[in-house]
């Protein structure tokens, strides 16, 4: 219900700013932009599904694998004491808790083309638990929350990006960035607690959450003593050894337990590409709205009216200038990373903007993209409290990042 109410104000707000913009300045380009952003749009979706459909295909068919070679039900029960807390509608030992984990680790390792496909795993495995099935239940809620916090421990995609953008050293945001994006995901998880009522003050949750913080400082430590080149080295060959490493261990445990692994592994593809043609009209839908939104000119309106309030409140409104990245991130991934090109472009990739832009761009997650194709993907409509929960993460987030972005470069 919450994204029928947000799509439609895409609309409703862009076409309100667009025939202010042809009424009031004779902008007869609007309309057509509009338009063209539609076209655009679908295209990009239906691109987008396409592209998943190999992707999805991979990795459901090992996860397939994994499950019946019993490697889902090993981390199942050693995550049992932590995710019976988080997940309580979950019974305790259920191999979802295995696919969740696996998402969150992808996730963690910025390895988005592995994240999705096991993420949509766990929301089918969490749907066939679910007494509502077109009501998301409070296990998905947080599963979602988890995915829209953007938790990442190894940033490679934006160092990329700014070592392309010539900076003098690309890994200068990757200790703030783990800062900020670690706060967007504790706060995230405090936040749905709240409205689930979980009770996050016992002893194991204090221990885990304690460990992250343990496990994040030393992290911090380890990389802040490499040089940038040896940071990305490292930290690329990490990723790609553990993917690599689930593959081989997922199909190593099916010969073990003597599984016809081939005929798992295409079971497990075959779910694959009908889960990619399933989120096809979800995405085309969420799409549309935010390429109209940014086409219509709503954006740039918005972010003129923050400066201008930041300016009167006699604030500092340096960090303005990267806001665009901050507010198109929950709704467009490429189109976050395009505002954050664009900003090093125009004010420099060692600028403040600039690197506040990277930073802003790997705190959090696209948290509409996400809420499309997940509860698409199982036929969920009622979002309850989805949507806030995952932007009251984004927003601390983007509170963290500014905070971060001060201590570090200002």
């Amino acid at each position: 219900m919450v994204l029928n109410y947000i799509w439609v104000a895409f609309f409703v707000i862009a076409f309100c700013v667009a025939v202010v913009r042809l009424v009031v300045w004779g902008d007869l380009t609007v309309f057509p932009a509009m338009m063209d952003s539609t076209f655009a749009s679908s295209k990009t979706a239906f691109e987008i599904s396409l592209g998943l459909t190999g992707v999805l295909s991979l990795w459901l068919g090992i996860m397939k694998i994994g499950e019946k070679g019993g490697v889902v039900n090993v981390l199942a029960r050693l995550l049992s004491p932590v995710f019976v807390r988080l997940f309580p509608d979950i019974p305790k030992g259920h191999p979802v808790t295995g696919s969740i984990f696996m998402n969150i680790a992808a996730n963690m390792l910025g390895l988005d083309n592995a994240a999705t496909p096991l993420g949509l795993k766990a929301m089918e495995q969490m749907q066939a638990l679910n007494t509502r099935k077109d009501t998301a239940s409070n296990s998905m809620i947080m599963f979602l929350v988890l995915n829209t916090s953007g938790l990442t421990l190894i940033p490679v995609s934006i160092m990329v990006y700014r070592a392309q953008m010539g900076a003098q050293q690309p890994t200068d945001i990757f200790v703030p960035l783990l800062l900020a994006t670690f706060f967007s995901t504790v706060a995230g998880i405090i936040v749905t607690s709240l409205f689930q009522r979980i009770n996050l003050l016992n002893r194991v949750m204090l221990l885990t959450l304690g460990g992250a913080c343990a496990v994040i400082a030393a992290i911090i430590w380890g990389f802040s003593r490499l040089d940038g080149e040896t940071m990305n080295l490292v930290s690329t060959t990490v990723a790609n050894v553990l993917l690599m490493t689930i593959i081989v261990g997922f199909i190593a445990a099916g010969v073990r337990k003597r599984i016809d692994v081939y005929g798992a592994f295409i079971e497990g593809a075959k779910e694959g590409f009908s889960t990619a043609v399933r989120i096809i009209p979800y995405l085309v839908a969420i799409l549309v709205g935010i390429g109209v939104f940014r086409a219509s000119g709503a954006m740039d309106v918005l972010i003129s009216g923050v400066g201008t309030a930041v300016e009167a409140c006699g604030l500092d409104s340096q960090w303005v200038g990267a806001l665009p990245t901050a507010l198109m991130k929950p709704l467009s991934g490429s189109g976050a990373r395009g505002m954050m090109v664009d900003a090093m472009q125009t004010f420099g990739a060692d600028s403040f903007v600039g690197r506040l832009s990277c930073v802003f761009q790997g705190t959090t997650d696209t948290t509409f993209y996400i809420l499309a194709v997940y509860f698409g993907s199982v036929g969920i409509s009622r979002t309850r409290h989805a949507v806030p929960c995952g932007l009251l993460a984004d927003a601390a987030g983007i509170v963290a990042a500014i905070g971060v972005a001060y201590l570090f470069f200002s």
